[in-house]
């Protein structure tokens, strides 16, 4: 009778871990390590490269952008400089730059953590380009790590656009990412994209993560 008890327990817990197998296996997604980077407005484009320069596109993205062939350099409030900062085109409608938090207290700012897109009362930074410069009263953000997902790829998730889920990673450090926004759009290919300090935080490269709704 106790042999029978324990061999219907083994049965029960090993259905449960494959079952947990299946779904995280399943519920994997790719992972994308974004560097700082900048976006330009047309009107920015005139003043740091030129009139009417063009970006030369270096490497194709999802969602119609590109990593341009030109550079920048970043400066904080403080004087504090980085050089080589890639563009990203196609040219935008505001400005916007992205940095982690490393390269922020090495600029001497303190940008806030938000979606790309929204940088009301962020922070201050100036471009430098090989024409001219700009300041930005605001416009410098730490992105806020996030999914991309084509419709297809959040209906086989079970996830809808802004929803937020965390993401698991089994590598040597392991884990957790709390607060991982969805972005869907038919434009967009599956990977999740986190900064350069995360990724070091839990030692990722081409981990694959676990979505966990």
């Amino acid at each position: 009778m106790q042999d029978e008890l324990i061999r219907r327990i083994s049965m029960l817990v090993a259905k449960e871990l494959n079952s947990q197998e299946k779904t995280e296996s399943e519920n994997k997604v790719p992972i994308g390590i974004s560097a700082r980077h900048v976006h330009l407005c047309r009107e920015h484009i005139d003043i740091l490269f030129g009139k009417g320069y063009q970006l030369t596109e270096k490497k194709e993205l999802m969602g119609g952008q590109y990593a341009a062939q030109e550079c920048v350099t970043l400066v904080g409030t403080k004087l504090r400089a980085i050089e080589s900062v890639r563009i990203l085109g196609p040219e935008r409608k505001a400005s916007q730059v992205e940095v982690s938090k490393t390269d922020a207290i090495r600029l001497g700012i303190n940008p806030p953590v938000r979606e790309s897109g929204n940088t009301a009362g962020s922070a201050p930074i100036a471009i430098v380009g090989p024409k001219g410069a700009v300041y930005l009263d605001e416009g410098c953000i730490v992105a806020k790590r996030h999914i991309h997902m084509s419709p297809a790829d959040a209906e086989n998730f079970g996830v809808t656009d802004g929803q937020i889920v965390s993401v698991k990673f089994d590598n040597s450090r392991g884990g957790t990412f709390e607060g991982v926004q969805i972005r869907v759009d038919k434009t967009f290919t599956l990977e999740m994209h986190i900064d350069t300090d995360e990724a070091n935080g839990l030692g990722v490269g081409k981990d694959m993560g676990i979505v966990i709704k």
